[in-house]
């Protein structure tokens, strides 16, 4: 038996996308950038961001379409859906000509971090909000994008 979760904290780089499947299921997409900042031993200062691509679903689905919105901070815990061609993260190539990939999470659960003026409260509790797509084995056919 094998078993991942990844755990991410981040703020939204867009107000989330919510649509529906062919059989009604709740979808919302969101991305979330993680930032990390380090000196490097130069004694340079390195900022670094990493996006990853959210999709949550159900009224977990509805709840982060209504309640948050760009810049809101969040975490995410879920599992990481790779590329079915490749195995790894979504890789494709930017209109420039430089290479572009995400790495993308199919959320089982998203807890909203900041406080309701900044986009990330929400009023009654609890402020997490756990489900994930139909445990079908087929689900990722019903993604209407």
């Amino acid at each position: 038996m094998s078993y991942h979760k990844i755990t991410i904290v981040g703020n939204l780089g867009r107000d989330p996308e919510m649509r529906y499947t062919p059989s009604g299921q709740a979808v919302t997409n969101f991305s979330v950038a993680s930032n990390r900042q380090y000196t490097s031993s130069t004694g340079e200062k390195v900022k670094e961001t990493v996006w990853f691509r959210v999709s949550a679903w159900g009224r977990q689905a509805e709840t982060v379409n209504q309640f948050l919105k760009t810049g809101s901070p969040v975490l995410v815990e879920g599992r990481v859906t790779p590329d079915k061609a490749t195995g790894g993260p979504r890789i494709w190539t930017r209109q420039d000509g430089t290479p572009a990939s995400s790495f993308e999470i199919t959320a089982e659960r998203v807890v909203f971090l900041g406080s309701r003026g900044d986009g990330g409260g929400m009023p009654g509790d609890p402020e997490s909000f756990q489900g994930g797509p139909p445990d079908d084995g087929g689900f990722e056919d019903d993604i209407p994008f």
